[in-house]
């Protein structure tokens, strides 16, 4: 997870088991949560937190654990009336109102929904993809200062995903950045250096639904539907007449869904390779090495921290009895780095030879619909620095996003060596 100093160490393994709590966003901005998971991992993996900013709530930090919660929908739900997926209640909600979408739905309302933008990224629509991410990638690189100290988060990672999102949306070249900005606003919560209150969130998000139903109703009445996520949803028979909050709802999950794990795994890469510099060399002396790094930076990186569900029933997990209505969350960067699934799961080691065991997309019904596409992007990404550059320095540790949710970062300067 990073270095972690001694002092960290200690508190983590000095401190009362059941003031453990992982949900502190305090903890994900220094990289130190990573010695509290160790702890629970180690004493209580199936752990209650009786008080936190979000409430009492489940930690579930074991892979095993987390698969049989994540794969068990009938008694773990998503619903957005339930709970919703994060484990700040508010997150899934703009003016008191539950934002419902298909990944805060549960069988059958999302197998619907879900079925209906799937098309987006088949295997046929990531070929047509695929020449355009590379073209753009290349322009991008091409334009980066070799020898000078620039932000790899703002100038890379948040310009690739940005125009990948406009794209798969159809969405105004020129506005792109606003997707970016409405992805952030969707995961922030008050205090988190992004939005103020939560007033602002749901202004902010008012606005991101007033640009989308333009758009909607210029695609709505087209006699041929064009192949972007709008227009799927305007002429799908299930998805187009959705009331306001699920249209909104579906926006954010697809927007906040194209953009985090992708930007975020991106910078990840960079400072992952920068960490394990023999990894780096071994990738340097076989390119086909990208096919097995790229799933292996994103277990690596995780970006997302966690997924929650609510309790439909009483059941047990881990030895443990959950009652019904209890939060539950599963944390899939502690299971990404349970060492009795995953051999040295601190480090990154690009050529594993399950490069996939990994918990960064879920898994269930609710496994990440363009995992696909998130992979691509990164390989093609790797493939162009690689014929470019001969080592992209990190130039000090990145700033980190104030999130317990998502796992990702504000800044990192880097220096490209040609």
């Amino acid at each position: 997870m990073g270095a972690v100093t001694l002092d960290a160490n200690a508190a983590a393994n000095v401190m009362p088991i059941d003031k453990i709590n992982v949900s502190n966003p305090d903890l994900f901005v220094d990289d130190t949560v990573g010695e509290h998971f160790a702890r629970l991992r180690r004493d209580d993996p199936v752990h209650y937190c009786a008080d936190s900013a979000y409430g009492p709530y489940w930690s579930i930090t074991k892979y095993n654990d987390i698969m049989a919660v994540d794969t068990n929908h009938r008694v773990f739900s998503s619903e957005a009336g339930v709970g919703g997926i994060t484990i700040d209640d508010n997150n899934v909600k703009s003016d008191g109102l539950p934002l419902r979408s298909f990944i805060t739905m549960d069988p059958p309302d999302h197998d619907a929904q879900r079925k209906v933008v799937s098309p987006i990224v088949a295997p046929s629509n990531l070929m047509v993809l695929e020449k355009t991410i590379r073209e753009r990638m290349q322009k991008i690189l091409d334009g980066l200062p070799v020898g000078e100290t620039f932000d790899w988060v703002d100038n890379v990672s948040i310009e690739l995903t940005t125009q990948m999102l406009a794209t798969l949306f159809d969405f105004p070249f020129e506005e792109r950045r606003k997707l970016t900005r409405w992805s952030d606003v969707t995961t922030a919560e008050p205090g988190s250096g992004i939005i103020d209150s939560w007033e602002q969130r749901t202004k902010e998000l008012q606005e991101c639904a007033d640009s989308f139903m333009t758009l909607w109703n210029q695609r709505v009445n087209a006699k041929e539907p064009g192949n972007d996520l709008i227009s799927m949803l305007a002429h799908s028979p299930t998805t187009r007449n959705m009331p306001p909050a699920e249209f909104l709802g579906n926006i954010l999950l697809l927007i906040v869904g194209g953009n985090d794990t992708t930007r975020n795994s991106m910078t990840g890469s960079v400072l992952a390779l920068n960490r394990f510099p023999a990894e780096f060399e071994k990738l340097k002396a076989n390119h086909a090495l990208i096919e097995t790094m790229v799933p292996e930076v994103i277990r690596w990186q995780t970006p997302l921290a966690h997924m929650r569900r609510t309790a439909l029933a009483d059941h047990e997990v881990g030895g443990k009895m959950i009652k019904k209505g209890d939060k539950v969350v599963m944390w899939y960067l502690s299971g990404n780095r349970d060492e009795e699934v995953i051999d040295r799961p601190e480090e990154l080691i690009i050529d594993r030879a399950r490069p996939r065991q990994h918990l960064s997309f879920g898994f269930g019904v609710h496994r990440c619909v363009g995992n696909r596409l998130a992979e691509m992007q990164l390989k093609i990404l790797w493939e162009e620095i690689l014929v470019r550059f001969s080592h992209i320095e990190v130039m000090q540790e990145p700033e980190r996003v104030r999130s317990n949710f998502v796992r990702g970062y504000n800044y990192m300067p880097v220096k490209l060596h040609a």
